[in-house]
């Protein structure tokens, strides 16, 4: 039987999505190569403890269009958020450290502690972002190409005159190297500020940077850093019942390794690695472009040579990689305000996140590379059992293909590969680290699991050269460029087939931005 809409892939965009459509009366199919729906959402239990493999942290989904749709619905599949009132802070390597909570008042009184006038300042930047939010998240989170966009546009030209508008798209593309500095002077503000451009698959030199971090800052201000209480996985779970009480289907192991088209160009369904095929009106792809116009799309004689170019010119970021442990106790900080923090980040700020950007992509190891730790159990202890602690540690500066070593330390294991010795040898750097900040953390560990860039890529096929971000967030890539110049928004030369995911705009994190972008197009 034919459907109204295939959705290719089940991250959060696919799965969004396909529930929407479901929603609205359509039927709809999702088909998922791998073993588990979820895409990068996935959780596993472990030694009595609930594990979130690479994802974790929800703030772009309850910010999105798409919650308020499906938050009753979410709600009645049982999932909820959890969250905190200490969402993010950094520690230095001096045992400096700063939390930015969901208090502004609290905020800028703990900043200008600090060093004075540095509250006063972040308050300022807040408000900057309030004053320039309509363009800022129309432009972030909509539509770009669009006659729609163009009228806002044009609109915003007419009421802020040329000069004005000029001035306000010098300061949106400033870096977090050239802005962040000119408004605040502690060096742990800083810290805690800049690595969250690494969360945006950005470094602090980049274009655009100091307004994703800004951003960032006040969403997590607003709403904190939220999980999904128990597990990620439930969130998975939930849309799956969604889709399929609204008629829907959702299937695992089912690698499509073609979609059908006609002569005229227009999709027509999808064909499986058996061989079986299930045609649709409607085609929704989660996939990176080197998979849709290398592989997918096996007549290139319907895609203009300057769209298969580009597609093979499609870059890919530095790598990451995760290290999960579980603790007989929890972790003692040296600083004990850091005990319930989400997300800690160990860095000495912009200087150092920007050395290892620099060797991660010259593909070293880096010499003090940005570590994150997560802590879900102290926001959700029903997480663990028996007294245990999950640490969730991401590293965002890795080498793709590991050649040397910024410390010389592992140079020798260094062949261009991420082996299981090498792995293990690095990760085991990264815990000798953050034990000075946690000096019970070796003795407490009872589960370690570390997932370098090789096995992220291996585990989702979207994780190319185990970028977590599916192309790289540099602005050439980026807006109305992501995926690349020659397609518009969501579209492609195909007729009903359209392009989701976190190669394409509005880019990666858990938003399910795309999804629902698209779910709209379809009527």
């Amino acid at each position: 039987m034919s459907q109204d809409v295939i959705v290719i892939g089940s991250g959060i965009n696919s799965l969004v999505c396909a529930a929407l459509l479901a929603k609205r009366g359509k039927r709809v199919t999702v088909f998922e190569r791998s073993s588990k729906l979820g895409g990068c959402i996935q959780s596993e239990r472990v030694e009595g403890c609930v594990i979130d493999t690479f994802s974790t942290a929800y703030p772009l989904f309850v910010t999105s269009a798409a919650y308020p749709i499906l938050k009753e619905d979410l709600e009645n599949e049982g999932v909820f958020f959890v969250s905190n009132d200490v969402p993010t802070g950094a520690l230095t390597s001096d045992l400096e450290w700063s939390i930015l909570g969901t208090d502004r008042k609290k905020n800028i009184e703990s900043f200008n502690e600090l060093s004075p006038g540095d509250g006063d300042r972040f308050n300022e930047q807040m408000d900057w972002v309030n004053q320039h939010a309509e363009i800022l998240f129309t432009f972030l989170g909509g539509e770009i190409m669009t006659l729609k966009m163009g009228k806002f546009l044009a609109k915003y030209l007419w009421k802020q005159g040329i000069s004005k508008s000029s001035e306000n798209a010098q300061e949106f593309l400033k870096s977090v190297r050239d802005d962040l500095p000119d408004h605040f002077t502690s060096k742990v503000l800083l810290a805690n500020l800049a690595p969250w451009v690494l969360h945006s698959g950005l470094s602090p030199e980049s274009p655009l940077s100091s307004t994703m971090a800004k951003v960032t800052a006040m969403s997590i201000e607003m709403v904190g850093l939220p999980l999904v209480k128990g597990g990620s996985y439930k969130i998975v779970d939930a849309f799956k019942k969604i889709i399929e009480n609204h008629g829907g289907s959702c299937y695992t192991d089912c690698h499509v390794e073609r979609i059908l088209c006609d002569h005229k160009g227009n999709v027509e369904g999808v064909e499986l690695a058996n061989k079986e095929q299930h045609m649709a009106q409607y085609v929704v792809a989660n996939v990176t472009p080197t998979q849709l116009y290398g592989s997918l799309l096996k007549d290139q004689s319907q895609i203009a040579q300057k769209m298969v170019k580009q597609a093979k010119q499609y870059k890919y970021g530095k790598g990451n990689m995760q290290i999960h442990l579980i603790l007989k106790e929890k972790p003692n900080w040296v600083e004990e305000a850091l005990q319930d923090v989400t997300y800690v980040h160990l860095t000495d700020g912009i200087n150092d996140v920007s050395k290892a950007v620099n060797e991660a992509v010259r593909q070293q190891l880096p010499s003090k590379g940005t570590i994150c730790i997560a802590q879900p159990t102290a926001v959700d202890p029903s997480r663990a059992s028996d007294g245990k602690y999950v640490l969730w540690i991401q590293l965002p500066e890795c080498p793709n293909y590991p050649e040397s070593d910024a410390c010389g330390e592992l140079d020798g294991l260094c062949q261009g590969v991420w082996s299981t010795e090498l792995s293990e040898a690095y990760a085991d750097r990264i815990i000798d680290r953050i034990s000075t900040y946690i000096p019970n953390l070796k003795d407490a560990i009872i589960y370690k699991r570390i997932m370098s860039p090789k096995e992220l890529s291996e585990t989702n096929i979207n994780l190319v050269h185990g970028d977590p971000y599916s192309g790289q967030c540099n602005l050439d890539q980026y807006l109305l460029w992501r995926p690349m110049s020659s397609v518009k928004n969501h579209e492609t030369p195909i007729k009903n087939l359209f392009h989701i995911g976190a190669s394409t705009h509005p880019g990666p994190g858990l938003s399910g931005g795309s999804g629902f972008l698209v779910s709209q197009k379809i009527k």
